[in-house]
């Protein structure tokens, strides 16, 4: 059956490695915060000048001055930092992030990115997402396979507005997960879902892709 959004966020939570600098995006990616392997020195960065942050807090430890990019209330960890806003961006736009893990509306099969609006509807604005997939290292991005509608996600082009071009290099969804060897293409299929055919992810992607369950 297909991965719930906290099994997504756990598989991705293993792609960090110690030592990492990470920035979580908005939506299922600040899950992964909950998930990273214990004994690892991973710090995590929020584009509102917090560096290092630990899981979400329990109800009764929740500090509404405390929060993310998001919005959403986090928890501070020993060895917590505040910066500026600007400094914050200078991290990201000087490429000393190691992985960024982001939401994403569309995928394209080269690896294109649309994640931060649906024209017609009402946006607050870019946000950091053009300059997380244009400093960072890597990047992930964490999605279910399809719309609401059963629409497919990951398709051959993107229709939306991108957000870069050629940018992502892991794509994990409900159903699978999916990688770019290099930045470009081509997409290979690395690993489904327990329980979930290939005949599904197929038949739900729009996109070319190679299959290489035998990578992992």
């Amino acid at each position: 059956m297909p991965w719930t959004r906290d099994e997504m966020a756990q598989r991705a939570a293993r792609e960090i490695g110690d030592g990492y600098y990470v920035n979580l995006g908005i939506g299922i990616p600040t899950l992964v915060a909950n998930w990273i392997a214990p004994g690892l020195t991973v710090t995590l960065q929020s584009e509102n000048g917090m560096l290092g942050m630990g899981p979400f807090p329990y109800l009764e430890d929740v500090d509404p001055d405390i929060i993310n990019a998001g919005k959403q209330t986090v928890t501070e960890i020993p060895t917590t930092s505040y910066v500026s806003s600007a400094d914050s961006f200078a991290m990201i736009r000087g490429g000393h992030m190691d992985l960024s893990i982001l939401g994403a509306m569309q995928v394209s099969e080269r690896g294109d990115l649309a994640n931060w609006m649906v024209p017609g509807k009402m946006v607050k604005g870019m946000g950091g997402a053009m300059d997380l997939v244009a400093g960072v290292k890597r990047v992930t991005i964490l999605m279910d396979h399809v719309e609401k509608s059963g629409a497919p996600k990951l398709i051959k082009h993107c229709t939306l507005p991108l957000t870069g071009r050629a940018v992502v290099d892991l794509i994990i969804t409900d159903l699978a997960v999916f990688q770019f060897l290099e930045r470009g293409g081509p997409l290979s299929l690395i690993e489904c879902a327990p329980g979930v055919a290939l005949e599904e992810i197929q038949r739900k992607t729009t996109a070319r892709f190679d299959v290489n369950l035998e990578s992992r």
